[in-house]
This record gives structure tokens, C-alpha cells and sequence, in this order.
């Protein structure tokens, strides 16, 4: 596990995290640009990544961005957007060379900085705009992307399980935007809107890697300059859910040989909540990992599931459990995933299964300290989540978690929606 402080500062309108650590060869750069998860924009910031990575107004194409990286000793560069409970994230990351190590590199920090600061500060917007040229090519990429979710079946009935759950909610949404968005969109409204997103967005920036605080404090602060930000913030509250009254069963049809079976539960429990932990734990238990209860009862004891597991969704109370069974087999392997859930609510485990799991996500956490994406994507978790801890103080909150507290939160969990996708009679892949 990778030891470091963390020092976090506000200044210029940017939430700054430093986080020195002489564990690495290279230092880590990344900004996350937040925004509330909305219909109108949500296609616009799937598609300024592209963009973004094709030129900027020193380096106006991609080969001459690329062969800039390339300078700075394979610096890396890597934007992409994902969503966060009711939070659309677009994250800006580069990794590159620390002159500590090579000789001749002197300010080879400095000259990243620098170019990572002009790609998302100084983009290739001329006259206004970006190139429709650009902007056209870009269209097509993400129309691509988008279209080949149904490709990945797994990924598909995931989508459609959200779907149908948080209909008429901004979760619903899909980060990657819609094809019937992409003809209204040119290189001057998406430049519009990329100045608005620069003003409005909440943005943090983390460095990690090899330096010394001050001088590397006074760097950032000097070179990352805004206004502070307008927005940001989620106008939805993550905990207003639709009461459904009964569960709802959605079966679609397509040519596909195994089928799946996605449910969605609401935890009703955020990251920022004191049963947080235990619900960490409940999942560990139910279906995260090969020793769980799904895993051992669904796909080894009774051989139902191809694969089958579960995860939640730390900021918006969600638990999916994903699993491919054969088309005949699907209800009875829900009865049977439904079976685990209440062997749990009634206490159905020992504490040797309880220090087992506990072992296995303290082992999850440090192995995700062990890289600097994985750190900064555990210490990003506390902006969006809105609570401040330590990875080692959730260690041992996870440590101290009770077989009563387990139980506790088993009892919260409520089934909302079972989502299958199986075969069309006489077809399959």
C-alpha cells in the first residue's frame, strides 16, 4: 500500500490535491471537471474528449500534440467521461517522465504542466469555434461508440436495467450522449458550450508522484487560474427515489445464445453514511467476490451461471447483481439469488466468512493504492461522496464492521427491478 499525505488546497476557483509519494518514477496529473447529470449536455461533454485530444492553439493538430507527449519523454495523455451518482465527470489525466530519474530532463515538469494546462485551457478554438472538420470526424467516433454498446451484451442489459430503474431520473441517462443529439451539434456550439463548462464545472486537480510540496503548491497555483466556479453541485437529491410499489420484471428478446439476468436493488445507503462500511462488506458476502454466496450457490452448487456478481453504486444507493444463465434457466436462478439475500438478512454466515471478506476488500483498497489512478480515484471518491476519510481509516471502519451491522443493512436492501435479456425462439449468435 502506497504510504503519501494528502494536502488539499481551494485557490483560483480549483480544488487542489497534492500528493507526494516517492513510490513512483512518474508523476500523475489529473483534473476531474464535475457537472450535474443533464439531458441537454450530456452529449456535448461525451464528445469534447475527442476533441480535445486533436489540438490545441500551440499545437494544432494531433500529430503535432503527439509528437509534443513524445518530447516530454512518452508522456501520456488519456480524457474520457463517466458518471458518479448524479454527477457527469469529464477526467483529464497525463503521466509523465519526473526529470528526478533522467538525466538532461531538467523542467520536464514544468514543460508538462504547462501543455496539460493549454489542453484543457487553451483547446484548438478558432474564430469562435472548434473546426467543424474536427468536430464532423469526432461525431462519427462517438456515434460509433455509442452504437456498439449493443455489441457487448453484458454492457447492453446493464444500460437497460438503468434504464427501466431510473426512468424519468438523471441516472438514466447515458454518459456517452445519443445519436439524435449529434446533427445539432457544429464547432460553435460545442465551443459554446465547452466555455460555459470551464466557468460553470467544479474542478479538482490532483498530482502525484516524486516532489516537494511548496515548490510543487506554488507551481499549480500559479499556472491553474479561474474564476471561482458557478455550479457544479447536483440540483437533484440522491435520495428522493420513486416508491415502487411491486417489483418490476422487464424480458426483451434479441439473437443471443446465453442469457442475461441484471437486477437492480436500492441500498437506500450513500458513501457519506455511517452504514457505508457494513454495506461494503454485505456486498462482499452476497456476490463480489468468487467466494461469496452467489457465486457458490448460483454458478457451483446448482451450475445456473455462467458468471454472476455483484457491485454498488457508491453515490446513488444502488446494488446491481449481473449474471448469464442459460434462456430457460432465468427464474429459477433469481429464486435462487433471492435464497442468498435472505440467508444473509437472517444471519446465514460465520464470523470466519465475515474476516474473510473483510480481508478481501482491505486486500481491494491496497492493491488499488498501489497505482496512482487508483489512489486519486479513491481520494476523488470523498468530493463527489462528500465525506473526508482516509484509505486507512476505512480500513479499519471496514475491520470493525459487526455481523449485526451486516444484517442490519441486508434488511434495508430493497428489489426494484429484474431486467432480462434472452433469446428470440429458434435464434442465437
Amino acid at each position: 500500500m502506497g504510504n503519501f499525505t494528502l494536502q488539499t488546497i481551494e485557490k483560483n476557483g480549483i480544488g487542489f490535491h497534492f500528493i507526494p509519494t516517492d513510490k513512483y518514477k512518474t508523476i500523475t496529473v489529473v483534473a476531474k471537471f464535475k457537472a450535474p447529470l443533464q439531458r441537454e449536455t450530456v452529449t456535448k461533454r461525451a464528445l469534447l474528449p475527442f476533441v480535445l485530444q486533436r489540438g490545441t492553439a500551440h499545437y494544432p493538430s494531433e500529430q503535432a500534440l503527439q509528437t509534443k507527449l513524445d518530447e516530454l519523454y512518452g508522456a501520456l495523455l488519456h480524457i474520457a467521461t463517466s458518471k458518479k451518482g448524479m454527477n457527469d465527470i469529464i477526467h483529464v489525466e497525463m503521466e509523465f517522465a519526473n526529470e528526478k530519474f533522467i538525466q538532461g530532463a531538467e523542467d520536464n515538469t514544468k514543460h508538462a504542466l504547462q501543455l496539460f494546462h493549454e489542453i484543457m485551457f487553451a483547446p484548438l478554438i478558432e474564430d469562435g469555434q472548434f473546426s467543424d472538420k474536427i468536430v464532423a470526424r469526432e461525431k462519427r467516433q462517438l456515434e460509433n461508440k455509442i452504437n456498439s454498446v449493443f455489441d457487448d451484451k453484458v454492457v447492453y442489459a446493464n444500460r437497460r436495467l438503468i434504464d427501466e430503474m431510473f426512468k424519468d431520473e438523471p441516472y438514466a441517462l447515458h454518459v456517452d450522449g445519443y445519436v439524435e443529439d449529434l446533427p445539432q451539434i457544429n464547432g460553435a456550439s460545442l465551443a459554446q458550450y465547452y466555455n460555459e463548462m470551464i466557468v460553470n464545472d467544479a474542478l479538482d486537480i490532483y498530482i502525484l508522484g516524486d516532489f516537494e510540496l511548496a515548490e510543487m503548491e506554488e507551481q499549480m497555483t500559479t499556472l491553474f487560474k479561474r474564476e471561482e466556479s458557478k455550479g457544479g453541485a447536483s440540483p437533484f437529491n440522491e435520495r428522493v427515489r420513486k416508491n415502487r410499489t411491486e417489483t418490476q420484471q422487464v424480458v426483451e428478446s434479441t439473437a443471443i445464445q446465453q442469457a442475461k439476468l441484471h437486477i437492480g436493488y436500492r441500498t437506500n445507503i450513500l458513501y457519506k453514511d455511517d452504514e457505508y462500511n457494513a454495506l461494503q462488506v454485505f456486498n462482499g458476502l452476497f456476490g463480489a467476490f468468487p467466494n461469496s454466496k452467489l457465486f457458490l450457490n448460483v454458478r457451483e452448487k446448482h451450475s445456473l451461471a455462467y458468471y454472476i456478481s455483484s457491485a454498488i453504486e457508491s453515490h446513488i444507493g444502488l446494488m446491481l447483481v449481473y449474471s448469464g444463465v442459460e434462456p430457460t434457466e432465468y427464474e429459477r436462478t433469481y429464486g435462487i439469488i433471492a435464497e442468498q439475500l435472505e440467508a444473509i438478512r437472517v444471519g446465514d454466515f460465520t464470523e470466519e466468512d465475515l474476516k474473510t471478506v473483510q480481508d478481501l476488500i482491505v486486500s481491494n483498497i491496497r492493491e488499488t493504492l498501489d497505482h496512482p489512478n487508483g489512489t486519486i480515484e479513491i481520494l476523488y471518491q470523498q468530493v463527489v461522496g462528500e465525506k473526508r476519510r482516509t484509505p486507512n481509516t476505512f480500513i479499519e471502519e471496514v475491520k470493525g464492521v459487526t455481523k449485526e451491522e451486516v444484517i442490519a443493512v441486508a434488511k434495508q436492501i430493497k428489489l426494484d427491478t429484474i431486467y432480462v435479456l434472452t433469446s428470440k425462439e429458434g435464434e442465437q449468435d
